[in-house]
């Protein structure tokens, strides 16, 4: 029986890097992995959803959502999350490959 990498299988299944359809998957995946971090942070912190929106600002029903990737939440309003649970945030961006054309 042969054995398949994860990259071999999402190729196949969700499409080679650089493709729209590739793209749009791994920018879920980041998603999820985003609200799963603030649901952890939040539970060590021993806060209820409820009371992780009070500090923010928003409903309760607004952290359930963010925490289960059902909305697509303002950067805004996570960086607020983050701050309100007193979490270091890195943020990364990389252009590869483009020109940059300043006027």
């Amino acid at each position: 029986m042969k054995t398949y990498s994860l990259d071999e299988v999402t190729d196949k299944y969700i499409g080679k890097k650089g493709t729209p359809k590739r793209d749009e998957f791994e920018n879920e995946l980041r998603l999820d992995l985003i609200g799963h971090a603030i649901k952890q942070a939040r539970k060590e912190r021993n806060l209820t959803q409820a009371q992780l929106g009070e500090l923010v600002g928003v409903q309760k029903a607004q952290i359930s959502k963010i925490e289960n990737n059902l909305t697509d939440a303002r950067f805004e309003t996570i960086l607020k999350v983050f701050k309100a649970l007193n979490a270091k945030i890195n943020f990364n961006v990389e252009l590869l490959n483009q020109n940059l054309n300043l006027i």
